[in-house]
């Protein structure tokens, strides 16, 4: 269900695209559209990975210069039945973590300093199972094409602003201003359900659904508040972390801590890990 939704979901933003540049230039717009969109999802396709962990200066690690965080992820990675990605760190206070890559067999996975000092073994197990099922679950290549279209669909909208004609230029004005918002939209969407699913997914691989319950609990504030240079210079970023750098209940690009909280204890129960005193318990943390 939640790749047919996906599936929808960035049809629709195609169409999009596709829509706005048949307002701004007929049929030969929405082919130009077209190809442009194909063409930058082309080239993401092949260098994702690598613009990603380049836009954090991450440092790729392996089992003799940390055993520990590679050892777990190693681990992890053998109970998914999912080929070793590389793993990197990312010398940064703010508690995070992400995956990137086109596939399983091509993928990365990182984690904060921030994060790694601040959580449990068993907490830091939850995450990185969590990121390694958005690998599973091709989630990296998905939101990838979707900030792709998103960003390019920004990019074009801009441009009609400055060059709408007069003939329909109420009708391009309001394309170019519904546009980007309506883009926006959809990809939380998918970005919040492809969470929900990473979740679920990550719980299974570690059979710790309350070690990542108590992970979210204790990095989703503090990375709010402790500063993120990355998302701040790039907020498309945001997407990429387990927890968000900033929250808009409207506009995250998560779901609320407490939902994805509620729903891991459940789970817990339908596994026999609880029931438990829930993770948002100041006592529990």
């Amino acid at each position: 269900m939640n790749m047919l939704k996906t599936t929808m979901l960035l049809a629709a933003l195609t169409a999009l695209f596709m829509a706005l540049g048949y307002t701004l230039g007929g049929s030969g717009g929405a082919m130009i559209s077209l190809l442009v969109a194909a063409g930058m999802n082309l080239f993401t396709y092949w260098n994702a990975d690598k613009i990603v962990l380049k836009m954090h200066n991450a440092r790729e690690v392996d089992a003799q210069t940390e055993p520990n965080f590679y050892g777990l992820v190693a681990n992890l990675a053998r109970r998914a039945n999912m080929p070793m990605p590389r793993v990197y760190i990312v010398d940064n206070p703010n508690p995070n973590a992400f995956a990137t890559g086109r596939n399983p067999e091509n993928a990365a996975v990182a984690a904060t300093t921030g994060l790694l000092s601040m959580l449990s073994r068993d907490e830091v197990e939850g995450v990185m199972a969590h990121e390694l099922s958005h690998v599973k679950n091709r989630d990296t290549l998905i939101m990838t094409m979707v900030a792709t279209i998103a960003g390019a669909l920004s990019m074009l909208a801009n441009f009609g602003m400055f060059f709408r004609s007069e003939r329909n230029g109420l009708a391009t004005l309001l394309a170019v201003l519904i546009a980007p918002f309506a883009a926006m939209i959809v990809q939380l969407a998918i970005s919040r359900t492809r969470e929900y699913g990473a979740d679920r997914t990550g719980a299974e691989i570690s059979g710790k659904p309350l070690a990542l319950a108590a992970a979210l609990a204790k990095i989703s504030g503090a990375a709010q508040a402790i500063p993120n240079p990355v998302s701040e210079r790039n907020p498309s970023a945001v997407q990429l972390y387990i927890v968000p750098t900033h929250v808009s209940e409207m506009f995250s690009t998560h779901p609320a801590t407490e939902n994805r909280i509620a729903e891991l204890e459940a789970l817990a129960e339908q596994m026999g890990s609880g029931p438990r005193r829930s993770a948002l318990d100041p006592v529990a943390r």
